[in-house]
C-alpha cells in the first residue's frame, strides 16, 4: 500500500448555482477533470441551508427541492488543490463556501489474482 500527504477539499454550494448557464457543480468536476486532479466526488444533499438562504431547502418539499444542497469533495496533493483553487477563484466571484484538511492518502496497489 502506497501512503502519501494528501488534501481534501469540500466545496458546498447549491444545485441550482450556475456558471456560463451550467451547473456550477458540473462546471467545477469538469475543470478538475481538465487539470487531471485524482479524484472528485458530488454528493447532492437531502436537507440544508447556507448562510444567506431564508428556508430549509428539502427533497420533502417539492418547490424547494430545485436547490438542494451540493458538496463537492476532491482528493489530492496540497500543492494542486491550492493550484486549482486559485484558478476557481479567479472564475467564482461569491457563492461557494470551501474547506481544506489535511488527509493521509493510501492506495492500495492491484495484487496479482491467487
Amino acid at each position: 500500500m502506497r501512503v502519501e500527504p494528501g488534501c481534501l477539499l469540500r466545496i458546498y454550494l447549491g444545485e441550482g448555482d450556475k456558471h456560463a448557464g451550467r451547473p456550477l457543480y458540473e462546471w467545477i468536476i469538469a475543470q478538475a477533470h481538465t487539470r487531471q486532479l485524482s479524484g472528485a466526488t458530488v454528493y447532492r444533499g437531502l436537507m440544508g441551508f447556507g448562510p444567506h438562504t431564508r428556508v430549509i431547502h428539502t427533497f420533502k418539499i417539492e418547490r424547494l427541492a430545485e436547490n438542494l444542497p451540493i458538496t463537492i469533495e476532491i482528493v489530492d496533493s496540497r500543492d494542486k488543490i491550492d493550484t486549482f483553487l486559485t484558478f476557481i477563484e479567479t472564475q467564482i466571484r461569491s457563492g461557494l463556501v470551501i474547506t481544506l484538511q489535511e488527509v493521509e492518502i493510501r492506495q492500495l496497489q492491484g495484487r496479482p489474482e491467487q
